[in-house]
Order: structure tokens, then sequence, then C-alpha cells
């Protein structure tokens, strides 16, 4: 049996837990997947053709990521489990503090001033679906405009360049963002689920649990002390700006379950805005797609 594999997601519980021992302790023979040297990405400020863009739903499809347990947002893990690309892990989500970011002198001040505005997202991933979420309050359908601007930090690239007018980011990088002065206009905090493999043991998935619980209270505790675990997975051009005494806690894991009335719900509102072409969209059941304690 080889090592239990575990991909960060851009938080700070799996670098917590490993400083601290806790995924030895619990008897999990481990290592990291490094997600950032794995996923290919573009970067641009034009639009990209709908067969050119990629996002986190597309690391799942095809060969699918080569580790054990990963996150990304639940409306792509909800998609790609109900496609049988893994399951979803359905004893624990989490949270993520996002937002829709505008550099400090832009003239928009409130979420309708987006009205036609190309807001620079990755495509299937949390940020799409979490402005498509936030704006719906706000705008009619036809004025929310997205730009597919790639992966998460290709995204803050274009951003702090200056090429894209508004961005959405979560994380670390709306912490960075926050640091240079950059303003949130709209909040996108969104939930995250973990894809497992098909073929993982269980029990080895709740170990990682177990140990990223007790980080999440020792990061609960005294966030201070971890902050610095932000610049692991920061490209190296951003990390001697960095100021990660002024970051905050992050993904935030809730140990509950992700219920039957969450995938349904989620998977609808997805089908609803048409996200996915009709061809793509799973039809797994909430049985047939999520693990769940027995």
């Amino acid at each position: 049996m080889g090592k239990f594999v575990i991909a960060p997601h851009m938080r700070l519980q799996e670098w917590v837990a490993e400083e601290k021992d806790y995924f030895s302790q619990e008897g999990l023979d481990y290592e990291f997947y490094d997600v950032k040297t794995h996923v290919a990405a573009i970067k641009t400020a034009d639009e990209l053709p709908p067969e050119k863009r990629s996002g986190a739903y597309q690391t799942f499809e095809g060969k699918g990521r080569a580790c054990d347990v990963s996150s990304a947002c639940h409306w792509t893990v909800n998609m790609a489990a109900s496609n049988g690309h893994g399951r979803l892990w359905g004893e624990a989500y989490s949270v993520t503090p996002g937002g829709i970011y505008v550099p400090p002198d832009s003239d928009i001040k409130n979420p309708e001033d987006l009205a036609g505005v190309p807001v620079t997202v990755g495509f299937q991933s949390g940020s799409h679906y979490s402005t498509i979420q936030a704006l719906e309050p706000f705008l009619e359908r036809d004025a929310i405009q997205l730009h597919f601007g790639g992966m998460l930090f290709q995204r803050l690239e274009l951003f702090l360049d200056g090429e894209v007018p508004a961005a959405n980011l979560f994380g670390g990088p709306l912490y960075f963002a926050e640091q240079l002065g950059y303003r949130k206009v709209l909040d996108t905090t969104f939930m995250v689920a973990a894809m497992i493999s098909d073929d993982v043991d269980e029990e080895d998935v709740r170990k990682c649990y177990r140990a990223l619980k007790r980080a999440q209270a020792d990061i609960d505790l005294r966030l201070e002390k971890y902050t610095h675990y932000y610049q692991n997975e920061f490209p190296e051009r951003f990390r001697d700006q960095m100021d990660t005494r002024l970051f905050g806690p992050g993904e935030r894991i809730v140990f509950d379950p992700y219920t039957k009335e969450m995938f349904d719900e989620t998977h609808k509102w997805v089908e609803d805005w048409k996200v996915f072409d009709e061809d793509k969209v799973g039809h797994g059941t909430y049985e047939e797609s999520v693990a769940t304690a027995t």
C-alpha cells in the first residue's frame, strides 16, 4: 500500500497538522501533493474561447488528480462526483472567505456598479460560481459579465498587474490584496468540499480529518503563530511583499455532514445557470456520489 496523498488547498490546516505531527499520530503514512506543479493554467487578459478554458473541474476530469484527498469549491466537487470522477467526502465541508475586489482608485463602489464589468474568475471554479451567486441579488443575469483568467494565482497576477478591472479572490490572495490596499466590493464567501479517490481506504480519510480537526483548534486558539504558512503556496514573486501578520484564518473546516439537501440544491442551481453543457451535467445520485458514514 502506497502513501496516503494529501493535496493542500491554500489553507493553513494541512501545514499546521504537519508541523504538529498530527497525521502521523493518527496513524497515517502520508505525503503532500503539490497542486501548483500539476495544474496547467493560462494567464490572459484576453477572452479565451470555450475550448481553451480550464479550471478546477477539469483537474478532476480525465485522469483526475493523483491524490487520495483534495479540495475544491463544493459546486465543482458536486458536479465531478456526480459524473463519476471520484466521491465527495460527506463527513465534513469547509467555508472560505472570498470577495470581488477592485483597485483602490476604481470608480466601482457598489455591486450595482459591476453591471457589464468583466469580473476575473476561474472557469468552473469557486470564483466562477460564487461571483454569480453573490451578484444574483443585485444584477440581472445578462448584466453579470465574467472573464476567465486562469487559476487562482494567474488571476491574482492579472489583477495586481492592472490588466483586469475586478477579480474574485479567496484565501491567501484575498488577504494579500487587502494588505496592498485593494477594496472589496462584494463578499463571495463560499463552501468547499473534499474529493476522495474511488479506491481510497475511508478510514485513512477519517484519520486525515481527525488530524485536521486538531489543527483547526490550534488555528482558532493562536492564529498568529501559523499565518506564515500562506507563503508555502504563493508564487515566489509575491513572497517578499507579503506581511502574513496581517492575514486572517482563511478557510475553516466544518466537521458536519454535507447533506443530501445541500447536494441536491447545489446541483439544481448549477443546472439552472447552465454552467455546464448538457452532456457534462452529472446524474449520479447523492448515494452514488457521496461517501458518508454508514
